[in-house]
């Protein structure tokens, strides 16, 4: 294989990684196309993830990454089948849509999300919508449904983006920050826990309490489970997640609901963090401060616990506190106009997956597991932080394949992977996998990683969503 870009930089801040080799990535570089590497950043934060599994389990050339694989769990809602049925993309709301003198794109994919932008915008129907915004500028309509606590962002050009403040905040430091305790921690449970000897599920009997929502974070837990983690999903009862997308991510863990506003279920929260090994939560920055789980209260109380936070825009600039998602993002930097097409006058685009939330998904799952193999070797925990637009800013570091795609002067195909024989441009179809659950029969696509070249596979289904008790198994 060509060399893929080397996304492992962030791990050797740890003490853990100061001579770890990166894990070995096998089969075809290229497949999606277009101007940016997404394939690079898509297979770099895969190994990134390998890398730290295997200097957490003290192996070398154990754990790799497939092509085929990362190609296909990329995709992973796009391969889904439940009973038989596609899921649901994006919500009709949703989208890119004209504005006075560019686009907007919006994100209404949650009721609540919908609601608050009909109402910011004084509409009643589509037809509505769509004439309001044609009143107004791209950074207007940006501004005034995110000052109405609904979700949507401009489309810039890379140059707009970059003469923001906001870029120059997510442009700077690592892909995954990590800070580390300043004191080992007493706690005998924490101390105790060590990877199985069982090469195919390592993580047994580590408790991941899981506070995350949409692809990203989920993403990242599913991965953590199909290694043998006990990872509970806590969601709150009255912003349910949407069901394709639960069900998508929803392998090997449980799925409970808890009203953080209610004291008691709250108390009950604590109590399963105080038994935790490590805690991934998948909110906007701050968003979970006043119920006492930010990172520096949570590793205070226990200095060997493993944080990792997620959010769309980061922990500081001028967006640190902004409700965001992988498409907001990508127009926001500069992605949309740069994949933008010609079909009936201009019209923004997008990546060919949403390379930025499963990216960053793996960047999740690498920080864990970094911090678990820290552990290990100095007895404190940590918490680590990355963000969907630092992910972006990375794929724009990545060397580009020209304007028009290609390598070396030779064009790539853009495509999907289809369900027809044979395969895309020299990949070869997903192996497709076949599971009963609560929702029906399910086909879907297994983990990216190999494990002594077999390909690892969730153990369970997706659970009925909210139906898991609050305790851990």
């Amino acid at each position: 294989m060509e060399q893929v870009p080397d996304l492992t930089g962030s791990l050797r801040s740890l003490e853990a990684f100061s001579a770890a080799e990166p894990a070995a990535c096998n089969g075809p570089r290229w497949w999606w196309g277009g101007s940016l590497d997404v394939e690079g950043l898509a297979l770099g934060s895969v190994q990134a993830a390998a890398t730290a599994l295997e200097s957490l389990t003290g192996s070398t050339g154990r754990y790799s990454v497939s092509s085929e694989l990362t190609a296909a769990s990329f995709d992973s809602l796009g391969h889904l089948r439940i009973s038989g049925r596609k899921p649901q993309g994006f919500a009709p709301m949703s989208g890119f849509r004209p504005t006075l003198d560019g686009w907007v794109r919006l994100h209404a994919n949650y009721p609540h999300h919908a609601a608050r932008l009909m109402e910011t915008l004084q509409a009643t129907t589509p037809e509505e919508l769509d004439r309001v915004l044609r009143s107004m500028t791209a950074l207007e309509a940006e501004e005034a449904i995110t000052a109405g606590r609904g979700v949507a962002a401009a489309v810039r050009t890379r140059e707009e983006w970059m003469a923001t403040p906001m870029h120059a905040t997510a442009n700077a430091g690592p892909w995954i920050g990590f800070t580390r305790s300043a004191v080992q921690d007493e706690s005998p449970r924490l101390s105790r826990w060590m990877p199985s000897t069982d090469p195919f599920r390592p993580l047994t009997g580590l408790r991941v309490l899981d506070l995350t929502r949409v692809i990203a974070g989920p993403t990242a837990t599913r991965l953590l489970g199909a290694l043998g983690a006990d990872v509970l999903r806590i969601d709150p009862p009255g912003l349910p997640e949407l069901t394709d997308a639960f069900v998508d991510s929803g392998f090997d863990k449980r799925s409970a609901e808890a009203d953080l506003n209610n004291a008691g279920a709250l108390d009950v929260v604590h109590r399963l963090l105080s038994a935790a090994d490590v805690v991934v939560t998948g909110y906007r920055h701050g968003g979970l401060d006043r119920f006492g789980l930010n990172p520096d209260e949570m590793l205070a109380a226990r200095p060997g616990l493993v944080v990792v936070t997620m959010s769309a825009w980061g922990s500081t600039g001028p967006w640190n506190g902004r409700r965001g998602f992988d498409s907001l993002v990508q127009a926001a930097c500069g992605i949309a106009e740069r994949y933008g097409h010609d079909d009936d006058g201009w019209k923004a685009g997008a990546l060919p997956v949403q390379a930025l939330d499963h990216a960053t998904g793996y960047g999740i799952a690498a920080g864990a597991l970094a911090l678990l193999a820290e552990r290990l070797h100095t007895g404190r925990g940590g918490s680590a932080h990355v963000s969907l637009v630092r992910t972006a800013e990375v794929l724009f570091r990545l060397p580009s394949n020209g304007p028009a795609g290609g390598v070396g002067g030779v064009p790539l195909p853009d495509f999907r992977l289809v369900d027809s024989a044979g395969g895309v441009g020299g990949v070869p179809l997903p192996d497709f996998r076949l599971v009963d659950s609560p929702y029906g029969p399910l086909r879907f696509v297994g983990p990216p990683l190999t494990v002594d070249c077999v390909p690892l596979q969730y153990g369970k289904a997706p659970v009925k969503y909210g139906t898991s008790a609050l305790a851990w198994q």
